[in-house]
């Protein structure tokens, strides 16, 4: 018997009738089932479904884990261990939650302890190497709970918060000389003497605020005038003092006094002492307290964009939203770049709180967030949070917090936003949701967030809108047959029209000997004209770096990366040779290791080098570039941006960051430096993501009733995918890729997923790849199965790869039965003593 999240709470301790409880948990380890622990009977009023448990798993691997499930059945096969402890009194993970991380581990072919890894927080993980240090608001002469001699001796321990020493769990239990010690260390958290952390990851802790006010026997007028008294002969305590009252009226507001001043307003101000403020303190004069705060300047803000008027057409588009949502649940809002899309979603959420839901708004990348929190604060105030992964894990947690205590009603995030706990969506927008940003690679679950918030909406009976200007083939044919509402936005916002776009012939170029590095006289010209008419340019290279090869001249040697089967990158920031893969490098090298000549020479252009060259042939411009190596720093993102939106930035050249959503009013050139190595790939999606990144692009420019023009460099301007980019014939190539994909049996009249074998021997790894095949063929037919093989890029972080693709019938297929079949095929491979270390990666719908 299995009981509900509600459920009655046994008879009490002591009485002859107890009842004996077991708990079902999801461990945060690939495990293939739920692991059953026996609740202590003092425990049982202690029980939460959702809620965090400590228990011992193995002989000595001490962690957290979450209660999915309360019964009275015992382990058929194994003795239950005991709960250690129970850390929350309500759940950290909904109901709606765990039953979307049920789906996910079946649709997705990985286990529940995987989903559980990915969505939580890491601060709420807690294990036998998380650590407890002494509250940054603990003072012990303060404290007003009672402390037991075991609390006294961790805090003795501890020290002092300025010591700022820490202690893992085993070392609490050494230190106690008892096994059972986690009642002693929740005991200090619910008295705010400690927190915990994890070692890996930022510490969980609130952030803390120093500040100061006047002590209490000061606030009256009288008492101010014997204290100015005392200070005249002080002049630099008096200034303090006189800064801090002009800053707050403490006798016309005591309690404005009481709310105090942060401290620094007082010590950092060049016009008084900082060690004049402490002995006003030290003297009893001021008091310093500590306040803590959230870490989002957001939650003090009010709305203060009054509502704004949709166009005529964003209300026929809005309108007809709502008429497909009365008669279906997903609805795709297909409209051009530029064509308002955000202002139709703004009205939207506006809708969805004022029925009293809540509202996921995902975007593909955190440039995008950046920009669109800006615009989104203004209308929504502190009921906004934001979540992804550039975020601490502290902020992390306080918006996870948020979210299940109601205090964020709209949030806007990147995929991992999917896992948040949720519990009364009525409303997810799902923006640009052709990315491929939303799929997660690795590791499990290889999730495409997109797909788990149709899930997600399908749960909890929300609504689900996806945007774009250029869908995916697949969600464009879904809303064709019918099964989702189709809205479309022809025409941009406002006066403004689509760009101009041209084709630059860079053989001929090369040929005419026009070529400047790797820039054609008209696009380096057209540069040189928008910057002279004080306008904006974004330049786009789908290859980060300065160089992806370097080579020897003379005997052709090229440098490899040691633990993949790729060149290295050479970054010319950091002097050194980079795997993009791995991350291995080493220093650049200047003499050939294999011929000893020193005609060592780059090969090709990355992000890096284009910024390098136009610095040098443009010197007036201030030119920036936008890719992963410059956007490692938390606000690295915020900072690019707004640098090019204050136009302190003249040319910006970046990766596909720059394709997805953003929006600058004063942009009226885009340059793609190199169009063929994006569509030369050996992909089925190749043709559909270079059309999808060039209209991307391309509609950066030209935005805010400025013509804009695009300029696209190729080798081979005959190509069929040029001319539909140039008219912007989103159905015409539709149509066109449809048929293709109907032709060749890829989605969506099909299902794919990618099987990868991974070992360490190439001989091994290649045997078991062959007996999965063979299992994989005898299950699900020959037709189904293609591979193995080994992919281009064979091995990675020393492993060495093969890959075998299923494919299965939309139409003819139980995809539940498939799987099923899938997971006996790898449980045979795993079976084997010859295969104990070879990795079987499933990848369900891979991009």
């Amino acid at each position: 018997m299995t009981l509900a999240l509600d459920f009655v709470a046994p008879t009490p301790v002591g009485a002859p009738d107890r009842v004996t409880l077991f708990v079902d948990v999801i461990l945060p380890l690939p495990l293939p089932r739920l692991y059953t622990y026996r609740v202590p009977f003092e425990l049982n009023d202690n029980v939460v479904i959702g809620g965090r448990v400590i228990v011992q798993f193995g002989a000595k691997k001490t962690l957290s884990c979450i209660v999915a499930a309360v019964h009275e059945t015992p382990p058929a096969n194994y003795q239950a261990k005991y709960i250690l402890e129970f850390i929350d009194d309500a759940p950290v993970v909904t109901q709606p939650q765990l039953k979307l991380f049920r789906w996910m581990a079946d649709y997705y072919l990985c286990t529940l302890g995987e989903v559980i890894n990915a969505a939580l927080p890491a601060a709420l993980k807690l294990s036998s190497e998380s650590r407890i240090q002494l509250h940054p608001g603990f003072a012990r002469e303060e404290n007003e709970y009672p402390l037991t001699a075991q609390e006294e001796i961790i805090i003795d321990a501890l020290g002092t918060v300025s010591d700022g020493k820490a202690l893992t769990f085993t070392e609490v239990g050494d230190l106690l000389g008892i096994a059972s010690f986690h009642k002693v260390i929740k005991s200090l958290m619910h008295k705010d003497v400690i927190f915990l952390f994890e070692h890996t990851a930022d510490k969980y802790a609130p952030k803390v605020l120093k500040k100061v006010r006047l002590a209490h026997r000061y606030v009256t007028a009288g008492a101010l005038e014997e204290l100015f008294n005392v200070l005249g002969s002080k002049p630099k305590q008096l200034d303090a003092l006189l800064h801090y009252l002009q800053r707050v009226p403490v006798v016309q507001n005591e309690h404005a006094n009481h709310a105090g001043l942060e401290k620094a307003a007082l010590t950092s101000s060049p016009r008084l002492s900082a060690s004049a403020v402490n002995t006003l303190i030290k003297n009893g004069v001021l008091e310093q307290f500590d306040q803590i705060v959230s870490r989002f300047p957001m939650d003090d803000g009010a709305a203060t964009q009054p509502n704004f008027d949709l166009t005529a057409a964003q209300l026929t588009a809005r309108d007809e939203i709502m008429t497909h949502f009365g008669a279906r649940d997903i609805a795709l809002l297909h409209g051009v770049t530029g064509s308002g899309k955000t202002e139709i979603y703004i009205d939207l959420i506006q809708q969805a709180l004022a029925g009293g839901g809540q509202v996921l708004y995902l975007l593909p990348e955190i440039a995008l967030t950046a920009q669109i929190v800006t615009r989104l604060l203004r209308v929504f105030g502190a009921r906004l949070g934001v979540y992804h992964s550039k975020f601490s894990d502290n902020e992390r947690v306080e918006v996870w917090n948020g979210v299940l205590g109601g205090r964020f009603q709209v949030v806007v995030g990147v995929r991992s936003a999917v896992f948040l706990p949720f519990d009364n969506l009525s409303l997810i927008i799902v923006d640009e949701e052709h990315e491929s940003s939303y799929k997660q690679y690795d590791p499990a679950p290889r999730y495409n967030a997109r797909e788990v918030a149709l899930m997600m909406g399908s749960f909890q009976g929300a609504k689900v809108l996806l945007g774009s200007a250029t869908p995916a083939v697949e969600t464009y044919y879904q809303a064709r047959q019918g099964r989702y509402g189709l809205v479309t936005l022809s025409k941009r916002f406002g006066e403004a029209g689509m760009p101009d776009v041209e084709l630059v012939d860079t053989r001929k170029a090369r040929e005419q000997k026009t070529m400047h590095n790797h820039f054609t006289a008209d696009l380096l010209g057209e540069i040189e004209r928008k910057l002279g008419a004080q306008e904006q340019v974004i330049l786009f290279q789908n290859r980060r770096g300065y160089s992806p090869v370097v080579a020897c001249d003379d005997c052709g040697w090229i440098p490899k990366c040691a633990n993949c089967a790729v060149s290295l990158s050479y970054h010319k920031h950091s002097h050194e040779l980079r795997c993009h893969y791995c991350g291995y490098h080493e220093s650049m090298v200047v003499k050939c290791p294999a011929c000893g000549s020193r005609a060592v020479k780059t090969v090709g252009f990355g992000t890096e080098k284009i910024e390098d060259d136009l610095k040098i042939m443009l010197p007036q411009a201030n030119v920036q570039r936008m890719d992963l190596d410059t956007t490692r720093a938390k606000n690295s993102y915020q900072q690019i941006i707004s640098d090019f939106e204050k136009q302190n930035t003249n040319v910006l050249v970046g990766t596909q960051m720059v394709t997805k959503g953003l929006d600058f009013a004063n942009v009226s050139l885009v340059g793609i430096i190199n169009a063929d190595s994006i569509i030369h790939y050996p992909d089925f999606r190749a043709h559909e993501r270079a059309y999808q990144m060039f209209v991307q692009v391309s509609g950066r420019a030209g935005r805010k009733g400025k013509k804009g023009k695009v300029l696209i460099q190729t080798a081979d301007p005959t190509q069929v995918i040029f001319d539909k980019v140039m008219r912007n014939d989103y159905e015409e190539f539709y149509n066109y890729e449809i048929t293709q994909r109907h032709e060749h049996g890829y989605p969506p009249f099909t299902r794919i997923i990618k099987m990868t074998v991974k070992h360490v021997e190439q001989g091994v790894g290649e045997k078991a790849a062959i007996l999965l095949a063979q299992e994989l063929v005898e299950r699900l037919g020959a037709g189904a199965v293609l591979g193995p093989e080994a992919p281009y890029i064979f091995r990675i972080r020393n492993f060495f790869l093969q890959e075998i693709t299923i494919k299965l019938e939309r139409a003819h297929t139980v995809l539940r039965h498939a799987k099923e079949q899938i997971g006996e095929a790898m449980d045979v491979v795993r079976d084997q003593k010859e295969f104990k270390q070879a990795r079987l990666v499933a990848d369900v719908d891979p991009m």
